[in-house]
C-alpha cells in the first residue's frame, strides 16, 4: 500500500509514519513531491479542509492519502480562530506570531485566560468515493504567558484539562496520549485494524 501523508510538517510526518510501520505501507510525504503545489485550505470547516486536500493529493498522486485539519476553538474569541488556526495572524504568519496574536486578543478583553478546545479532522481517502473522517478533539484553556519549548503552534499557552502544564511542557509521548491528534489518529489506527 503506497500513502501520501498530505503535510510538510516534520513533526506530524513522523508520528504518523511511526504508526503506519505495522501495515508494511510505503509511506510518502508532500516533500516527496515538490512540483506539486499546497491546496488553500478554503473551507469553512476542519471536514472541508481535510476532504479539499485527499482529493487534491489524490488526483495529482493516484495515491491513498491520509489528509488533516486542525483547528483552536476559543471561548472568548467566538470560537476563533478555529478553522483559521494556522493564518490567525495572516497568510505566511509563524507560530509565534500566532501564538502573540491570541494572548494580545484575550488581553483586549482583560482576560488571563478562556476555556479553549483543540479539534483535529483527518480524511483517509482511497479514492474520490471512497473517504472516511476521524476526529479528536480535547478541551482545555488557553492562557496569556507562553511557557515551554516542545511541540508546535498554540501549544506553549495550552494547557489541557486536569494538567497544569501546557502542552509546550509536557514530553511528547504524554502530549501524544492525550492530545486531538493522538486521539484521531488512534481511531484511524483501530479502523485500519479491522479491516
Amino acid at each position: 500500500m503506497k500513502v501520501l501523508i498530505a503535510s510538510s510538517n516534520s513533526h506530524k510526518i513522523r508520528e504518523i509514519k511511526s504508526l503506519l510501520k505495522k501495515f508494511n505501507a510505503e509511506v510518502f510525504s508532500l516533500s516527496d513531491f515538490p512540483s506539486i503545489s499546497e491546496i488553500p485550505e478554503t473551507g469553512s470547516t476542519l471536514e472541508e479542509n481535510a476532504l479539499l486536500k485527499a482529493k487534491a493529493y489524490h488526483l495529482s498522486t493516484g495515491m491513498t492519502v491520509i489528509a488533516d485539519d486542525t483547528g483552536l476553538f476559543v471561548d472568548a474569541l467566538n470560537g476563533n480562530p478555529g478553522v483559521y488556526s494556522a493564518r490567525f495572524a495572516g497568510k505566511n504568519a509563524t507560530y509565534e506570531i500566532n501564538c502573540d496574536k491570541l494572548i494580545a486578543e484575550l488581553k483586549l478583553r482583560n482576560l488571563d485566560f478562556s476555556n479553549a478546545y483543540f479539534k483535529t479532522v483527518i480524511c483517509y481517502l482511497e479514492n474520490e468515493n471512497n473517504y472516511k473522517f476521524f476526529e479528536g478533539m480535547i478541551e482545555g484553556k488557553v492562557i496569556t504567558q507562553k511557557l515551554g519549548y516542545g511541540g508546535f503552534g498554540y501549544d506553549p499557552v495550552f494547557v489541557p484539562k486536569g494538567f497544569v502544564k501546557t502542552f509546550a511542557e509536557l514530553t511528547e509521548n504524554e502530549k501524544n496520549e492525550i492530545s486531538h491528534r493522538g486521539q484521531a489518529i488512534k481511531k484511524f489506527m483501530s479502523y485500519l485494524e479491522s479491516l
